[in-house]
């Protein structure tokens, strides 16, 4: 470059090629956009989801590694990363469906989930109907001409209750509908949910694929590489993408995703057994526990429980108000899935958005902490716990 003057070469910085070897983590391309020698090229690099790398908004090489990761962890043929989880929900969503559709739904549902479904059908005519998540005989008698989908939860948000997937995939199979699987709470790890039979698997990478409460991300995994593509085009117009640096992140974090599981469910199943036997405690929804209605279903369908549960305390919201503000390991935060113990109220929080009447429907009360278990010392965990609620 000593032919351009010094203000021309603080522009194009070059470019140190790497020969002879490769970085051993994934590198952070940050950068917006992508040079061609070819106008054709970038033309047609503008149609493909697999085609060069042209645009940020497209994808980028880094995210593109975290796609090829989960898709890859998820027995999928593709993936989309996305901005939030919420980002790929919406994708997915409003990718698919339009004014006059019907979908239907599990009815315990993480609260942003229930909110959007209702604004869906406020603001676009998209019917929708809760049945329960593990009865495909509801499922079958709630099927319409119109209806286009069934959302399901692997583990649901925050009662922990496991979805009945090869039942309820197969039965939307024959119904001719599309069925999409939010598998955040459970990870590739615990559940595959293609295997069951899903067309589309989402995560909020938030959680536990990053894992260090540090980033913020989304993703959703096809079955079909067709409907990948289909959707993709969508996501482009959308502008969810997700940015390099985040999907750097949680690529990070997802190389020590079987180690943190590992502990997680270790944790909780700890913590939910010595809660079942504390007097203050009137309930606990986990379903490593045989009280819990998806105890059965779990154990076929999952080799760990997760690190999400709840428990009612027998003092209602006076005592779960106590409870979070006596906690002192655990912190009063929103979200889960990180290295650290976080605990929240859903009725005034996830699932603010909800009425009494829906609260009640879905199992949760006054009363209800929803625990996110972090990897700390189990013994440290409980003894903040019980001395919080002491």
């Amino acid at each position: 470059m000593t032919e351009y003057r010094p203000e021309t070469r603080t522009v194009h910085i070059p470019q140190a090629p790497v020969e002879g070897s490769r970085p051993i983590t994934v590198p952070i391309y940050q950068t917006s956009g992508f040079t061609f020698d070819d106008p054709a090229v970038m033309a047609d690099a503008m149609e493909s989801p697999s085609g060069p790398f042209v645009y940020a908004r497209y994808t980028n090489p880094t995210v593109r590694s975290l796609e090829l990761a989960v898709a890859g962890l998820e027995g999928g043929a593709a993936a989309i990363a996305t901005g939030s989880g919420m980002g790929a929900i919406n994708t997915v969503l409003l990718g698919l469906l339009k004014p006059g559709d019907h979908l239907i739904a599990q009815r315990s549902l993480y609260g942003g989930t229930a909110a959007m479904l209702a604004d869906l059908a406020a603001r676009f005519g998209i019917a929708v109907t809760h049945v329960p998540e593990n009865d495909p005989a509801a499922l079958r008698a709630a099927a319409r001409p119109e209806t286009k989908l069934v959302y399901l939860e692997t583990i649901s948000n925050p009662m922990a209750l496991v979805a009945d997937l090869p039942a309820m995939c197969q039965a939307a199979r024959e119904l001719g509908i599309l069925s999409v699987v939010d598998n955040t709470f459970a990870t590739p790890l615990l559940c595959r949910p293609i295997e069951h039979g899903a067309d589309v698997v989402l995560h909020s990478t938030t959680k536990y694929l990053s894992g260090h409460t540090d980033v913020v991300g989304g993703l959703a995994v096809f079955a079909d590489a067709g409907l990948h593509e289909r959707i993709w085009h969508f996501a482009i117009e959308l502008g969810a993408a997700a940015d390099p640096f985040a999907a750097w992140l949680v690529t990070r974090g997802l190389q020590t995703l079987a180690l943190r599981m590992e502990r997680h469910c270790a944790n909780a199943a700890y913590l939910a057994a010595r809660l079942a036997e504390h007097p203050a405690v009137a309930a606990v929804h986990w379903p490593g526990l045989p009280s819990h209605p998806s105890y059965e279903l779990g154990r076929k369908l999952l080799p760990g429980f997760g690190g999400v549960f709840s428990f009612d305390l027998a003092g209602g919201r006076a005592a779960g108000e106590r409870f979070m503000k006596a906690v002192r390991l655990a912190l009063l935060a929103p979200s889960l899935g990180g290295v650290e113990t976080l605990v929240m109220h859903p009725a005034t929080t996830s699932h603010r958005s909800l009425t009494a009447e829906e609260l009640a429907a879905n199992g949760i009360g006054e009363g209800t902490v929803r625990i996110a278990v972090g990897i700390e010392h189990p013994e440290d965990l409980w003894a903040d716990v019980s001395q919080a609620l002491a």
